[in-house]
This record gives structure tokens, sequence and C-alpha cells, in this order.
């Protein structure tokens, strides 16, 4: 008998609500992937790269072409990133890098404290590393709570894990946030895992801020971006880390071990893509699909408690039309009007139900309106 590694289940609610949707035919806006083409200079990119023989392995830390373009994309943000090739590793993907952040810098009964709802990787990651998750909640609004987060740090504690912009609501912390987070770490060897994979997606006039901008936290934080999520190419599985050079140094020594290098022809291909990319014109794009989505569930007996600031994903309440928790709702959902959403429970670790369901809105705007029907056809 193998003795389980983590409390995770065996079946991520997304691969189980994807099935659900394919067993009951069912517009699924559950998973956080793209259904609409990736740039097709991107594609170009990717054939030539091969074309060009970049299939051998990549050095460990990355393409160094792609290096230089990350040090030149990042020095151009609104908060400037200020890097060195010895701050930037470039990971299979932005999941592995929050596991071998966690693999680089704990030991068995360190404590991680991680604010809920979060992504359902977390947990699992921590506990494989031979930690203890301490789990504190985000207010109603999806803040931090400061006061409980500093009531949860001791002596044990060796990590924070955040993640801005939010998964599930869409929240992009502020500076005065990063003020306040390196202030209640200072002093300490506690390390900060910044998960922050929309970085580009922000809505509205509201501005990405990385741990790393912070001239604090930088020494204490190691920051993750997608690559995946950047460019709708969430298939290609390619990421990037950022960290002190101690870090960084911690970090590539369980790296070499683990994936060691990552995908060579793909980051040429980012490499090249970095040169010519609209960051506005990416942003003005997932802008226009959140309102999209939003004025096409206009009407329906959902409730918009907050529009989501960033990211892929819109919250709806449903309190309006079902007592049931939230799981049981979005079966009930995909079984009956056939549209496929995540219970927002999923990103709590013991929170049955929040009275509410996420959608995916980086959808095609025919998936979207299709969804859209359903839904106004078994409601009416």
């Amino acid at each position: 008998m193998i003795k389980r590694k983590h409390s995770g289940s065996d079946l991520t609610i997304f691969s189980e609500m994807t099935a659900l949707a394919l067993k009951n035919f069912a517009v699924n806006l559950s998973q956080g992937f793209p259904d609409f083409e990736i740039d097709g200079r991107l594609k170009s990119f990717l054939a030539n790269a091969t074309q060009q023989d970049f299939n051998q392995y990549a050095p460990m830390s990355g393409n160094p072409l792609l290096v230089e373009n990350l040090i030149e994309f990042n020095a151009k943000r609104k908060f400037p990133i200020t890097l060195a090739k010895e701050n930037i590793t470039i990971s299979p993907g932005a999941s592995y890098g929050i596991f071998t952040a966690l693999a680089a810098i704990l030991q068995f009964g360190d404590e991680v404290i991680v604010l809920e709802p979060c992504y359902d990787s977390y947990v699992p990651s921590i506990e494989i590393n031979g930690g203890t998750p301490v789990f504190v909640g985000m207010t109603e609004d999806f803040e931090i709570d400061f006061e409980a987060l500093k009531n949860s740090i001791n002596h044990r504690t060796r990590a924070i894990i955040i993640n801005s912009p939010h998964n599930p609501s869409g929240k992009v912390l502020k500076e005065e946030d990063f003020h306040r987070l390196a202030a209640l770490i200072e002093g300490s060897q506690i390390i900060l895992i910044s998960d922050e994979v929309y970085d580009l997606l922000t809505y509205d006039g509201h501005e990405f801020y990385s741990a790393f901008n912070h001239p604090k936290l930088k020494d204490q934080s190691l920051s993750i971006f997608s690559f995946g999520k950047m460019f709708h190419a969430t298939g290609w599985k390619i990421g990037y880390v950022l960290g002190s050079e101690e870090l960084t140094a911690a970090y590539r020594r369980i790296h070499q071990y683990l994936g060691f290098s990552v995908n060579s022809p793909a980051q040429q291909a980012l490499a090249n893509y970095l040169e010519v990319f609209d960051v506005e014109e990416n942003r003005k794009l997932l802008q226009q699909k959140r309102d999209f989505f939003l004025e096409a569930f206009n009407g329906l007996p959902f409730t918009v408690r907050q529009k989501a600031e960033a990211g892929y994903f819109q919250i709806l309440g449903f309190e309006n039309i079902s007592e049931l928790a939230d799981k049981d709702f979005a079966v009930w959902l995909t079984e009956n009007a056939k549209v496929t959403s995540i219970p927002v429970s999923a990103f709590f670790q013991n929170v049955n139900d929040t009275k509410s369901v996420r959608f995916c809105f980086a959808k095609k705007e025919e998936t979207v309106l299709r969804a859209a029907e359903k839904l106004k056809d078994f409601f009416k």
C-alpha cells in the first residue's frame, strides 16, 4: 500500500467539472484555458525555431536570448522590475515553479501560510515537500486580513504564499499591501512565494505590482510567472521564476535535478515573440472579453459582487437562484442548464459553500454567447 503524500483529491475539481461538461455536452466555462487561437506570429516563431535546430537541451537557467529579452521586457513595465540574469530561471510551467520554490526552502515541519481562497496546487506542493499549511482567510472583498496574517506567524513559519492578480477573484494587490507584507516579515527568515501568473491581464486602470518591485521584499521573495497565461498558450507549460541571487541559487539546486531544462524550441519562440509583443493590445483584448461576458450574462439571476480586476475569471453569486451548496449547484447547472463552472469552495480547505461559482471569460465570443443563451433559455 502506497501512503498518500498530500491531502489533495485524486482528481482536481477542474478535471472533474470538465469531465462532467463533456458527459453532458455542456459549454465548459470552468477551466482557465482560452479557446481562441494564439497569435500567428508565435506559431511561426515556434516552427522557425525547430527549423533553426533549437531542438537540443537549452541551458539549465534558460535560453540566453529569452533571459536577455525578459530583462528588457520587465524594465519597461509601468512599475519597472530591474533584473540581472542571476535573478531569472525559466521553468516548465508556473505550478512547477511554485513546487520547486517550496522544495528549495522547506524543511520537514516548516509551516507555510496560505491565504484562502487559493489555487488548489498550493497545499499538495507544501505537503509533498514536508511542510504544514496554515490557512488564513481573506476578507469578503478578497483583501489580505493583515491582523489574522500577523497572528498566524510563529517561529515555524517559513513561507507565505500570495497570489496577485488573484485566482479565483481577479483581485489585484496594491503597492501598499506589499509595504505591509514587507513590514510583517522584515528581519525574519520568512520567504514570500508570489504567484503572479496573471501579471499582464489587469483591467480598468488597475496596475500590477510585483513582490520583486519592492526594495525590501525582493530579497525575500520568489515570484512566479507564466508565458502560458501571458500569451494565452496554456498548453506550452512554460514560465519563469524571479529571485535574489541567493534564492535563485537555492531554486536552481532543486531545478537542475528535477526538470533541469525546458522545451528548447518554445523558449526560442518566446524570446522572439517578446520583441514584437504588444502588452496594451493584449490587456485590451482580455478586458473586452470580460466586458462581453458581463454584458452577455446581464439579466440572468446571478449577482456580480465584484467585477474582476484582472485575470481570466469572473465570480458570480447564485443566492437568488438556489439554496444548494456551491459544488452541488455547479453540478446541477451543468446537468440541467448545460453550462459548467467551478464552485468557489474548491479554493478553500474547509469551506463547503460560498453561494458562488467561477466562470472563465477567456473564450471566443460565440462560446460565451452560447453559454448565455443556454442559461437564459433555462431560467426564463
